[in-house]
């Protein structure tokens, strides 16, 4: 397994977009602290960047690589090895690179200019992030076998938990305007992983009040050591589950 898992990650790191994700990272994250005149600024700017970027180049390159490394993985099976064996290691080499990717081009610098419980904070919902999104790639990847259609399936994913999840929640919110949805809001957030890290790094930065009486809510909840580690036991859900499932998937599938 560690064999596997090394030659995965020493593949990736020498991967010209990999390499080019981690630049871009850096220069975009030390450019928002010098840019800013408050290093506070500077994390809130990075946020929404780290919350669209990260989960995009996730999902993305991720499922591009275990397409691309077919024949590899036939190559794998067809030693004395178990599937489950094979499957978790391509998973924690894809998972290591991208996650010290990102501590590389957001990390250090976050620790850099903003080593705060904020700073902390959004270093670790940004990790957790790329994991994350690995493991949902990994689970598309293993059920459909068209590369063409994978793919397309993963950026779907990726719009539906960046962008129209929340225009859904609006919608409701809307629609229900009339009815006291807040409270339900704190269970709906558990919902979509990049909701629940905005929600933790925000209240951290203490803007809560932008976020009206749900913010209130979400401080109430969110705020707790209760309610922290509830937090953290949802996103790594969001870890397990899809993995989960994908290895039962590869168990089984025909390849």
């Amino acid at each position: 397994m560690k064999k596997i898992i090394k030659y995965v990650i020493i593949d990736i790191l020498r991967n010209k977009i990999m390499l080019a994700y981690t630049a871009f990272l850096l220069l975009i994250s030390f450019s928002i602290f010098n840019l800013e005149d408050n290093s506070a600024k500077g994390l809130l700017s990075l946020l929404n960047i780290i919350l669209i970027v990260v989960p995009l180049v996730s999902i993305l390159f991720a499922a591009i690589y275990v397409y691309n490394s077919a024949e590899f993985l036939e190559l794998l099976v067809s030693q004395p090895l178990k599937r489950k064996t094979i499957w978790l290691s391509i998973f924690c080499g894809v998972a290591s690179s991208l996650a010290l990717a990102f501590f590389v081009g957001s990390g250090i610098p976050i620790l850099v200019y903003e080593a705060t419980p904020t700073g902390f904070m959004m270093l670790g919902t940004g990790l957790l992030l790329s994991i994350i999104f690995v493991a949902i790639a990994m689970l598309a990847t293993v059920k459909i076998r068209d590369k063409a259609k994978g793919i397309g399936v993963t950026i779907l994913l990726w719009l539906y938990f960046s962008l129209l999840f929340d225009g859904l929640v609006m919608f409701l919110l809307f629609q229900f305007a009339d009815y006291p949805l807040e409270k339900a809001m704190v269970g709906v957030s558990a919902l979509n992983p990049i909701d629940l890290s905005r929600i933790l790094i925000l209240l951290k930065m203490d803007v809560s009040a932008l976020m009206g009486y749900t913010g209130a809510v979400f401080k109430d909840f969110f705020g707790t050591q209760t309610g922290l580690l509830v937090s953290f036991f949802v996103l790594a859900l969001w870890i397990a589950m899809p993995l989960w499932l994908s290895v039962r998937k590869f168990n089984r599938k025909d390849l």
